[in-house]
């Protein structure tokens, strides 16, 4: 029998098959994942095979097919481990908050840049906006979108609260499998409800003094919507780290980058301090935003850089 993998608890897996039965299974033995070190051989969104002697008795994965595509982050930068965090997607919505958490832009770029290293379509959905108005949090929210309208992704503001925007938002989910992730308390599982009420998902609370959210979601799981439409709703994270990305390989997931390093004098060119740099010179020109260079820098260097230097 085969099915696709709609939550994983570790040892515990359910895998729902094409008539939509849900089925607990199991792993037979041992998976890796393409040499990598990782936390789970098995992902959601992962199509499988399983045996299973009757319907009341479990079912016993032994085949994990090809992923069309995946997305992993390693648990904190010097981790060796990686953590598989979905599979076979259509495409990835990063939940954004300008404020009540305020989702540091270094957090972003991590996430796009990772999207863009596993061939998954990214955009962001900017959430609680009704909460901005006059203040600090509306001058971050309005840079936010400007830099990244500017490079190209989608950037969807939207209220779970007050329901702005939810049908665009609905608009661009339907039919696809689409991965929802971010920080802790930026509403994803408030979203969700907004968007199809009646799924009824755990929502949490803020803790007032940290501002940071409380975990809702403990494990990844896939969301059957109507319309043929999925969403894979993650654990609020704290830290995106990335893979082992090679230094030339850094500037392919910059899509601004991309479109000017053939112009470069050396086609190895790290976009530093090389003479003739076509990436160099439209950063001068203003055609790169200086806070993307800084998140490609700290990339490129292995260092920490959560929150870009904005005001």
């Amino acid at each position: 029998m085969e099915g696709i993998v709609i939550k994983t608890t570790g040892s515990q897996v359910l895998v729902r098959t094409s008539d939509g039965t849900r089925v607990d299974c199991r792993l037979k033995g041992q998976f890796k994942i393409h040499g990598k070190k990782a936390t789970n051989p098995v992902a959601v969104g992962d199509r499988v095979s399983f045996l299973q002697n009757t319907v009341s008795d479990p079912g016993l994965i032994n085949e994990i097919h090809p992923r069309h595509n995946y997305i992993i982050r390693k648990a904190t930068r010097m981790s060796k481990v990686y953590h598989v965090i979905a599979a076979n997607l259509d495409q990835a919505f990063l939940i954004v908050t300008a404020a009540f958490p305020r989702t540091p832009q270094g957090f972003i770029d991590r996430f796009l840049t990772t999207s863009e290293a596993y061939h998954i379509p990214a955009g962001l959905v900017f959430n609680k906006t009704d909460l901005y108005g006059e203040t600090k949090a509306a001058a971050y929210y309005h840079y936010l979108l400007g830099v990244y309208t500017g490079v190209g992704y989608p950037c969807i503001p939207v209220s779970a609260l007050t329901g702005d925007s939810i049908p665009l938002l609905k608009e661009h989910l339907d039919g696809k499998v689409t991965l929802f992730s971010g920080p802790s308390g930026v509403g994803k599982s408030a979203l969700i409800n907004a968007i199809f009420p009646g799924i009824s998902l755990k929502t949490g609370e803020l803790s007032a003094y940290h501002q940071k959210g409380k975990h809702t979601t403990t494990f990844a799981e896939m969301i059957e919507l109507p319309g043929d439409t999925f969403i894979i709703d993650t654990p609020g994270i704290r830290e995106f780290g990335l893979t082992d990305f090679r230094k030339e390989e850094v500037a392919e997931r910059f899509p601004e980058f991309r479109e000017l390093q053939h112009r470069c004098r050396f086609h190895n060119c790290l976009h530093l301090q090389e003479p003739a740099c076509a990436v160099k010179e439209a950063l001068q020109e203003g055609k790169i935003h200086p806070s993307r260079y800084r998140s490609y820098l700290a990339i490129v260097n292995d260092e920490d850089l959560e929150e870009n230097d904005w005001e």
